[in-house]
């Protein structure tokens, strides 16, 4: 595997979507790696971006409030970097559905100015983008592997399938060096949990940690696999310094399981809490994806990556972390 600590001595990095929940848990392996460090972040009030996410290390970073769709702004924060790590993006299922042009402007033509900029003013830099599990729809076999089928099922899936497959043509039309790694369901500290419009499992651990039932859509036999966000961090790296990443789009996943047995974890790994079974809020039965886990092989074979922290103590990790924290996420 990569020496990362070499990789990104002394390398300028820049990260958009830096003061998210992936973002700035990325920036904190990165200054410990000694990379020269710098965030671009709308703080969109709808998106994970939350200025204490940096608290112990914005001496050491310089951090940029800006939008990707910002070109004056972008073409001064490219100039000069070896990495970029493009995380900006509307993540919000319902959100795109309910804002479909937003969704649309943040996630492809901001994804193309961004491109275009680097481009023009910096085409040596290496990037790799965010992109989803989501872009694949309701599967029809598992494991998901990159081979199969897109059919998404809402607009944010649309949305972010174009932007990885403008990060792809830029890679195979312009020789720019770009990868796209597809997640699934991130979770860890920084994460935005002080509602559900992002994902579910943020919204379960406030519920947990406030002494509410954790509420499970559906029958909670839905398969589900989670990646720790220090696993997440540990694929952006890889990819963008190992040459085998060059152009490809990867998935990432971890082992599967059911709702209901992730909810009854949780508890346990908590001592104490409920659960509740709950009809589907036919919002989000329209575009629930059912079953899904991904196949991962391809990245592992390729850079090495497979996922490294159990569930158990991530859950742990996290719960500690809110309940010193709380204040800033609730």
């Amino acid at each position: 595997m990569i020496n990362l600590a070499s990789m990104f001595l002394h390398q300028s990095v820049l990260i958009t979507g830096g003061l998210g929940f992936i973002g700035s848990n990325l920036a904190y392996k990165l200054l410990g790696l000694g990379a020269k460090v710098t965030v671009v972040d709308t703080l969109d009030p709808d998106s994970g971006g939350n200025p204490f996410n940096v608290e112990d290390i914005k001496d050491h970073i310089q951090v940029i409030q800006a939008d990707i769709n910002d070109e004056d702004q972008m073409k001064r924060a490219v100039k000069g970097q070896k990495y970029l790590f493009n995380l900006a993006g509307q993540m919000s299922h319902l959100g795109s559905m309910q804002d479909p042009f937003k969704d649309l402007n943040v996630n492809t033509i901001g994804q193309l100015r961004l491109l275009e900029v680097c481009r023009q003013n910096n085409p040596d830099v290496s990037i790799v983008f965010a992109g989803t599990r989501q872009v694949y729809g309701r599967p029809k076999y598992l494991p998901v592997d990159e081979n199969h089928l897109l059919t998404p099922l809402d607009n944010n899936g649309v949305s972010k399938r174009a932007g990885e497959m403008y990060h792809i043509v830029y890679n195979r039309v312009h020789g720019m060096a770009t990868s796209v790694l597809r997640m699934t369901n991130v979770y860890g500290p920084r994460m935005r949990i002080k509602d559900d419009t992002l994902n579910f499992i943020g919204w379960w651990f406030r519920q947990l940690l406030e002494e509410k039932d954790i509420q499970i859509f559906g029958d909670g036999m839905q398969i589900r696999d989670l990646n720790h966000v220090d696993d997440v961090v540990t694929a952006l790296l890889l990819c963008a310094t190992h040459p085998a990443a060059n152009g490809k789009i990867y998935n990432l996943g971890g082992e599967p399981i059911n709702l209901l047995n992730l909810a009854k974890l949780m508890i346990e790994v908590n001592g104490s809490g409920n659960y509740k079974i709950v009809p589907f809020p036919e919002n989000r039965k329209r575009i629930d994806i059912g079953d899904y886990h991904g196949d991962y092989s391809l990245i592992k074979a390729d850079v090495g990556w497979q996922p490294q922290v159990p569930l158990r103590d991530g859950i742990a990790k996290l719960l500690d972390f809110y309940r010193t924290n709380k204040k800033h996420y609730f």
